[in-house]
C-alpha cells in the first residue's frame, strides 16, 4: 500500500471517510485541508450507471464554469478565411487547417481544447483516433464543432469544460483551484453535477449517479451524497 505523506494524514484527519457529505460540507473541509507548494486544481470524480461498451449509454457535454476553471486553456481551432479571422480574435493558441492535421498525426498534442468550423471536419475525421481517446475530438455535441468558432474559443477560455466516460463509466471533470472561495468551488461545482445528470442517456437504466467524490490534487477525495437529487444541495 502506498505512503501518503504526513500532510496528506493530516487532511485525511479532518473528516470519516466512510461518511458521504454533503456539496457544502465537502468544499469546506476541502479549504482546511494542509496547503501545498502550487495552487491545487479541484476536481470532480463520477462513477455512473452506465454500460461504457454501448454507444447510446455513452455520456458527453459540457459546463460552463460561473467562476472559470483557474487554468490557462491552449486552444487550437481548425479554420480557413473569415473563421480564421474570428479565431485571432477570439484568442486562439493555434489557427490553421491541413498543417495542423499533419503536426498532430506526427505527435504533436502541446494543446487543451480544440475547436472545428463545420467546413474543415472532412479532413479533421482521420485525428479521430489521436485525438478521441484523450478526450479532444471537437464534436458539435460539445459545441467545438460549430460555424462560430469565435464564441466557441471564448467560452473555453471563460473555463467551459468538457466531459466523457472512460471505459470503466468513470467520470473526471475540473471546477476550480483550491485558491478558489468556498462560494465559487461550490457554484462551479453545483455546475458541473447539474451538466452530467442532465447529460443522462435515455438508455441508462438504475442508479445513475453510483458514486461522486471532489478532490484536491495531492489532497483526499471527499464522498458526496451520490443521488441525483441530493449531491449538490447545500
Amino acid at each position: 500500500m502506498k505512503k501518503r505523506s504526513k500532510r496528506y494524514q493530516e487532511s485525511q484527519k479532518l473528516f470519516d471517510s466512510t461518511k458521504n457529505y454533503t456539496l457544502s460540507e465537502a468544499v469546506k473541509l476541502i479549504k482546511k485541508f494542509a496547503p501545498v507548494k502550487f495552487d491545487e486544481t479541484i476536481d470532480l470524480n463520477f462513477q455512473l450507471g452506465v454500460r461504457p461498451d454501448q454507444p447510446n449509454e455513452a455520456v458527453r457535454g459540457s459546463a460552463a464554469l460561473p467562476h472559470g476553471s483557474g487554468k490557462k486553456v491552449r486552444v487550437l481551432c481548425f479554420a480557413k478565411g473569415d473563421a480564421y479571422r474570428a479565431a485571432e480574435e477570439a484568442g486562439a493558441d493555434y489557427i490553421g487547417a491541413e498543417d495542423y492535421v499533419k503536426k498532430i498525426e506526427g505527435g504533436w498534442l502541446d494543446f487543451d481544447a480544440v475547436v472545428a468550423h463545420p467546413d474543415l471536419m472532412r479532413d479533421i475525421s482521420k485525428l479521430g483516433k489521436i485525438l478521441g481517446p484523450r478526450g479532444l475530438m471537437p464534436t458539435p455535441k460539445t459545441g467545438t464543432v460549430t460555424p462560430d468558432v469565435k464564441k466557441a474559443i471564448k467560452e473555453i477560455k471563460a473555463g467551459k469544460v468538457e466531459f466523457k466516460t472512460d471505459k470503466t463509466g468513470g467520470l473526471h471533470v475540473l471546477c476550480g483551484k483550491k485558491s478558489f472561495s468556498e462560494q465559487a468551488l461550490f457554484e462551479n461545482a453545483k455546475t458541473v453535477i447539474k451538466a452530467v445528470v442532465e447529460a443522462k442517456p435515455s438508455a441508462a437504466k438504475g442508479d445513475y449517479l453510483k458514486s461522486v467524490s471532489i478532490a484536491p490534487s495531492h489532497n483526499p477525495g471527499i464522498k458526496l451524497r451520490a443521488t441525483t437529487m441530493s449531491v449538490a444541495e447545500q
